[in-house]
């Protein structure tokens, strides 16, 4: 079982990026899914999440601005960040977690800078 977030990198403040998480070893489309980050010094965050029934919900912080979408056919989910901002600096994890049995995967970190 294993989570490949990519597509982190160094943006100019109002630029855009797209994360993808790719999943290997697990049934995804029958996983709920999120993205959480990690400032510097801060805790870790809930960014954004869907069910597998395709339900959303997202952080105060990013909502209008990230959009989290997945295509099952490609065991990827995605998460499409615009209009960032240097507070949007950290390292975004995804996570996949199946409530028929709590079990929760997360795959490595990847870097996202936001320039001002």
């Amino acid at each position: 079982v294993q989570l490949q977030a990519s597509g982190g990198g160094l943006v100019q403040a109002a630029g855009s990026l797209r994360l993808s998480c790719a999943a290997s070893g697990m049934i995804f489309s029958r996983a709920a899914m999120a993205w959480y980050r990690q400032a510097p010094g801060k805790e870790r965050e809930l960014v954004a999440s869907m069910t597998s029934g395709r339900s959303t919900n997202y952080a105060d912080s990013v909502k209008g601005r990230f959009t989290i979408s997945r295509d099952n056919t490609k065991n990827t989910g995605y998460l499409e960040m615009s209009s960032l901002k240097p507070e949007d600096t950290a390292v975004y994890y995804c996570q996949a977690y199946f409530h028929i049995n709590g079990r929760k995967y997360w795959g490595k970190g990847t870097l996202v800078t936001v320039s001002s």
